[in-house]
């Protein structure tokens, strides 16, 4: 029977680290993990089935802080379970190269699931865990051999529950009957303006219900570590429906000055109300920092921790030899380890294809490589049939079919990309998510974190330009290319035929770090003769000589992506009938080129060679890097129009004459 007297000193703890914790950095939010740690102590002491010891193992219940800001609560929890963070490490609290930053960051700080922050992120990329868990069970598992088996748990807050993210990811959930999925809503009626009715009045509960959700509202039992562990276990039993327990709490629990305040949430409490504080917890130090006897033991979960993974690792042993190819191929899938001759299965293209889109390509390359890579998985925000991204004969993702491959996100981009990364930091996945690419615009907060934490998910973002014509500007996107290349860490490769579209495909697949865009055309574009133009292959190194000049040397070079490299070969052909000799480079991805070395950069584009043409139907922002200050940068700066996408073209000046006239005028 474990003691009363224990069990609250180690939830005071975790207040106490927590508030400690803020102090010292004089920044961070000290009320939610005062309000909080009877939670998180059942949550990581009762509930969960984890190891610190092995904070990879496969079949763990994953744990998400989607309320980010209330960190402390986090780093405190994992440093007195065991998961190798020190006191040295609270201490650090949001200093410098430290494991505990301001908010929790995937691959930082070990028991850290995904990076949130933002609010609404961890409430989304939690659905896409649980899909993942839902989807390799379903797979893998067999009778007696349960080897993937386990809950996604979150915290989330009234900032998530405002955020319009949590209304697609929770109805999405609640379709999919995501019954491993059991979220915590702290429902402590502030937010840093004051008092949540000022802006907040829905009844959750009836919400959540309406979702498709079983909802168990505890009411005012923040501190009865009995009733929140059963509400859980409760939840755990619930098989059908995802689970929201509603729990009342109290931010900046136990401040005499501040409980239940604005002022609790995100400032520290300062060093008198600290102390004061600990005084109402009957703290038997002032001490900064102080744990008291036998909590670290009574805390830490690395025994439990090693019994639970030692007797499933007895079972996946067992699995192996009952099972020898399943298993191999779920080692492949968690490794994303491709087969030795997968590339042969891409297919090709010629000229005698006739004109294609290079959207068109998806289904080529999806239909041609599903069987090689079974843990691929994804799919569009409504637009399969514009996108092209279903695997045929390979099921949907349903409540009635988790084995599924394809994936029917509904109209819910942003929860569609967060869901991704969270299939991408499960593991045994390799998700793409597909749409128009101008709707980026909905998505851009969970793609950004899929860059932060260098996640290889896979956005497929057709509709790349005023070549979709007549929908008009509110579906032409403009100003996305120059902006998504701004982002770190994100790959964008727009191809110009569908053999560069392949190639695209090609690099995502292989890359185990980092997201991937590939923007493609809504419109016919012709397929370039490889006999007479360099391989596609050239996508690899992000620009390449596409068409080399006749002479030596090159009069200019005209540099052109997607659906514009046919209109600069066309300029190159009218002013070698002028006899001026012209370079035309095609350049899918200005990141991948540059991340080759400075002797093929200069090949490619060389220094001396300063009369240059950039040519792309977008915003002009960034293209001086590449034809420099003497070059000529031919895009739009503007918005688009409804039109033909021929007639949008000539009248924006999006012409080989447009290149021709350029570089007459720079040679002149």
């Amino acid at each position: 029977m474990q003691s009363t007297k224990l069990i609250n000193q180690s939830i005071d703890t975790i207040r106490t680290l927590s508030m400690d914790g803020v102090q010292k950095a004089n920044s961070g939010h000290p009320g939610a993990p005062m309000a909080l740690a009877p939670a998180a102590y059942v949550l990581f002491r009762r509930i969960m089935k984890h190891h610190p010891g092995q904070p990879q193992w496969m079949d763990r219940d994953r744990f998400i802080l989607s309320n980010g800001h209330a960190s402390m609560l986090q780093y405190s929890t994992l440093y007195l379970t065991g998961y190798g963070l020190s006191l040295d490490d609270l201490k650090s609290f949001r200093q410098w190269e430290s494991k505990t930053p301001g908010h929790p960051e995937y691959d930082i700080t070990p028991g850290v699931e995904t990076t949130t922050g933002p609010l609404g992120q961890g409430f989304m990329t939690g659905i896409g865990m649980a899909m993942a868990e839902a989807h390799l069970g379903a797979k893998y598992n067999r009778p007696g051999f349960e080897i993937i088996d386990h809950h996604t748990y979150a915290i989330c807050s009234d900032g998530d529950l405002m955020e319009g993210a949590s209304h697609e990811a929770a109805s999405l959930a609640g379709h999919l009957g995501l019954g491993k999925l059991i979220y915590l809503y702290d429902d402590n009626h502030i937010t840093i303006e004051g008092k949540t009715d000022l802006a907040f009045s829905e009844d959750v509960e009836k919400r959540f219900e309406a979702y498709g959700w079983q909802v168990i509202n505890l009411g005012e039992c923040a501190n009865d570590v009995v009733k929140i562990t059963d509400a859980f276990e409760e939840a755990k039993a619930e098989k059908e429906k995802p689970s929201l327990i509603i729990l009342r709490t109290h931010i900046g629990f136990g401040s005499p000055n501040y409980q239940d305040t604005a002022e609790a949430h995100g400032s520290p409490l300062g060093e008198e109300e600290v102390i004061l504080t600990k005084k109402s917890y009957g703290w038997p130090s002032e001490t900064p920092f102080y744990v008291p006897d036998g909590v670290l033991d009574h805390m830490n979960c690395r025994e439990e921790g090693e019994e639970r993974f030692q007797k499933w690792n007895k079972v996946y042993q067992n699995y192996r030899n009952e099972f020898p190819e399943l298993a191999v191929e779920l080692e492949r899938s968690l490794n994303q380890s491709l087969t030795d001759n997968w590339k042969d299965h891409l297919p090709t293209f010629s000229p005698e294809d006739g004109n294609m889109a290079t959207r068109a390509v998806n289904s080529k390359v999806l239909n041609a490589i599903s069987d090689v890579i079974p843990w691929l998985i994804g799919g569009s925000a409504d637009l399969e049939p514009s996108t092209k991204t279903a695997m045929k004969g390979k099921g949907h993702f349903s409540k009635e079919n988790y084995s599924g491959r394809n994936i029917a996100w509904g109209i819910r981009e942003m929860a569609m990309c967060a869901a991704s990364s969270g299939m991408a930091l499960h593991k045994g996945l390799r998700p793409y998510a597909a749409t128009f690419f101008v709707f980026t615009d909905y998505a851009r907060a969970a793609i950004r974190l899929s860059a932060i934490m260098e996640l290889p998910v896979i956005y497929v973002m057709t509709h790349d330009s005023i070549g979709l014509g007549e929908d008009g500007p509110t579906h032409q996107p403009i100003e996305h290319l120059a902006s998504l290349r701004a982002m770190p860490n994100l790959t964008l490769i727009r191809p110009a035929d569908a053999n560069e579209t392949v190639v695209a495909w090609k690099v995502a697949l292989e890359r185990k770090k980092n997201p991937v865009m590939l923007v493609l055309s809504r419109q016919g574009l012709p397929i370039l003769d490889r006999s007479v133009y360099a391989p596609a292959s050239g996508v690899e190194k992000g620009a390449y000589i596409l068409s080399k000049e006749q002479g030596e040397k090159p009069a200019a070079i005209i540099i052109a992506t997607g659906s514009e490299v046919q209109l600069a070969l066309e300029a190159q052909k009218i002013l070698s009938d002028s006899d001026i000799d012209t370079r035309v480079v095609s350049m899918p991805s200005w990141e991948l080129f540059e991340n080759q070395d400075e002797t093929y950069q200069d090949n490619v584009l060389p220094p001396a060679i300063t009369n240059r043409v950039s040519i792309e139907a977008g915003a002009k922002m960034g293209w001086h890097k590449w034809v420099g200050n003497k070059g000529k940068v031919i895009g739009i700066d503007h918005f688009g129009a409804s039109a033909p996408y021929k007639k949008i073209y000539e009248e924006f000046g999006i012409t080989a004459k447009a290149i021709v006239e350029n570089v007459r005028a720079m040679i002149e």
